[in-house]
């Protein structure tokens, strides 16, 4: 009820505007007596994947903390885990404003925000920060004017940064928003990505004297052939988990809508059944070699359950947490 009454007069105003305007006041609040405005008891329901206990299975996805800047605060909210980023090499101030579109009609967001972001260095000093004992997933990604060929270097990058502060560590290629990025998730690039970034994974992990898994976070718009090619390449690599889905670019249930024809990566309820029919795929394709997180459309228990029931293990949530609030955690949770 106190969120709903919050939705309404931010709702009135442009959407990045309150975005930073709510990261701000979160980063300040986050680790006070204040964070009480949004601190909620969850109730503990460990899942154990990639070799990591989870003390719940609800997470926050990449995208709304891009900076690591208020994990303290989702911390109090009860997130089973938090994912930050999408971070890039070097900080980048991405596409052209306005890039952040409200759906209300549909209960989704169009985003073309193109991994705007402070860079990893700065993420990484946020993080030690926080000073964060909870389970930790950083989101990394390549900067927007490295050429295709050598995005396996922006990854091999942050992943040397991150390493030793994440607790797991996310690749994404499916962002709509940075072109030429989804092309990597197809054939032989996709194979010489992930077989280097193993390589740099087992480096590190001897190096640091522990194993951080690595997920992939695939797109929604992929046909079946699509899927089971990239669960091929994900068993040949090793690699520890994948995150199912990013954003849509279709625009079906939306076209009629104001906004509707706007470009980048539509989330909310129109891409919960997409989402939902990749897991589905997915989970046939890997046969349990490796865990699937499901994201994509989740805004009550109900969707959750149906992540879960297509082969998810873990699910996330962004557009749903914007429209509904910190109590779709607790929602989520006790309805597993």
């Amino acid at each position: 009820m106190f969120y709903s009454a919050i939705r309404k007069v931010f709702f009135k105003f442009d959407p990045e505007a309150i975005h930073e305007l709510t990261v701000k006041s979160f980063k300040a609040t986050g680790a006070t007596p204040l964070n009480l405005l949004y601190k909620q008891n969850v109730p503990n329901k460990p899942v154990e994947i990639m070799g990591i206990k989870f003390p719940n299975p609800v997470g926050l996805a990449a995208g709304l903390d891009k900076n690591g800047e208020c994990i303290k605060a989702f911390e109090a909210m009860g997130f089973g885990f938090v994912e930050v980023g999408t971070v890039t090499p070097r900080p980048q101030p991405g596409n052209e404003k306005p890039r952040i579109f409200r759906l209300p009609e549909a209960n989704a967001i169009i985003n073309r925000m193109g991994f705007n972001n402070k860079g990893v260095d700065y993420l990484v000093d946020q993080v030690i920060k926080a000073k964060f004992n909870g389970v930790l997933g950083i989101n990394i990604g390549k900067n927007k004017d490295t050429p295709d060929e050598d995005a396996k270097d922006d990854y091999i990058h942050c992943m040397r940064k991150v390493y030793d502060h994440a607790t797991y560590i996310t690749v994404n290629i499916s962002s709509p928003n940075t072109p030429g990025l989804r092309s990597l998730q197809y054939g032989e690039a996709l194979n010489e990505l992930l077989s280097a970034l193993k390589a740099e994974q087992t480096s590190l992990a001897e190096q640091h004297g522990k194993y951080v898994p690595v997920a992939v976070k695939i797109a929604p718009d992929l046909t079946a052939e699509e899927v089971s090619s990239i669960a091929e390449c994900l068993i040949a690599n090793n690699i520890d988990g994948v995150i199912a889905t990013n954003t849509t670019l279709a625009r079906d249930k939306v076209a009629h809508l104001r906004f509707g024809d706007e470009q980048g990566g539509l989330s909310g309820a129109p891409v919960k059944e997409q989402s939902t029919k990749v897991i589905q795929l997915l989970a046939t394709a890997l046969d349990n070699k490796l865990p699937i997180i499901g994201v994509g459309g989740i805004a009550s228990g109900k969707d959750a359950q149906e992540k879960i029931a297509a082969g998810a293990k873990l699910v996330q949530v962004y557009t749903g947490f914007i429209y509904q609030g910190p109590e779709l955690v607790q929602d989520i949770v006790k309805s597993l």
